[in-house]
């Protein structure tokens, strides 16, 4: 009973931890409009820098530097196939027929004759990738952004954002619903690994031009996420470039 149930406490464990999340009220004098929960926040963006500096950097550096660029590239083509799967529901939710097709083209391509999406062969085949995930899909139905959250692990989010995390999470991602441990703990750690590799270059870029890396990111995750609601052309929204400190 043991050996099935760790990853289903697992699935609820992180929906409790969304759920405290986002029921936080503190919240600091001359706080951000955007960020009333500044000072929780920054709290959880220190322990993220120090788990990363001390685990996660390290590993994905090694993973970088030793791991042959095909196998690199099959994996992150097989969990980018995994994405894709969300991707088919949300593009439907928002009425984006030609993007969900497409899309379904890829994972059915990928899946049945690319060793289940390690080798992309769908991009050969010129069938696009159309990212789409429940935060946009609230976003695209008008549901707003709410407070800045920094999510244990995860990074940059907000209320809405972290909503769709959670129950995309619970819901339906395949890797948490691997019943063995073992098999769970290895392919889970690849895909932090993995993703915390993708970012490498970018986290050394931000060191050098950030006078406060908080700010900053901060700022470029709530634009970026605008501009993917709005499919890059987001309306202009007064105020929210305040604060960007290069």
């Amino acid at each position: 009973m043991m050996h099935t149930a760790w990853p289903s406490s697992l699935r609820l464990a992180l929906a409790a931890g969304y759920l405290a999340l986002l029921g936080a009220c503190a919240s600091g004098p001359n706080a951000h409009p955007s960020d009333p929960l500044e000072p929780l926040n920054r709290s959880v963006d220190r322990f993220n820098t120090a788990l990363d500096e001390a685990a996660l950097k390290p590993l994905a550096t090694a993973y970088q530097n030793h791991t042959p660029d095909p196998v690199r590239t099959g994996v992150r083509n097989f969990f980018g196939n995994l994405s894709d799967l969300w991707s088919v529901v949300n593009n439907v939710l928002q009425f984006k027929p030609r993007q969900a097709l497409e899309t379904s083209g890829r994972v059915a391509v990928n899946t049945v004759f690319g060793l289940l999406g390690v080798i992309d062969v769908a991009s050969d085949m010129n069938l696009e990738r159309h990212k789409e995930d429940l935060g946009q899909t609230l976003g695209y139905w008008g549901v707003p952004p709410g407070p800045y959250l920094v999510l244990p692990l995860w990074g940059p989010s907000t209320v809405r954002d972290a909503t769709g995390t959670a129950v995309e999470l619970v819901a339906g991602d395949p890797v948490l619903k691997i019943n063995d441990p073992w098999a769970f703990g290895g392919v889970f750690g690849l895909r932090v690994v993995d993703r915390r590799a993708g970012y490498l270059q970018a986290g050394e870029v931000l060191n050098e031009v950030a006078l406060d890396k908080y700010t900053f990111s901060r700022q470029v995750w709530l634009q970026k996420r605008r501009s993917d609601v709005y499919d890059g052309d987001p309306p202009d929204e007064p105020g929210l470039n305040d604060n960007v400190k290069p």
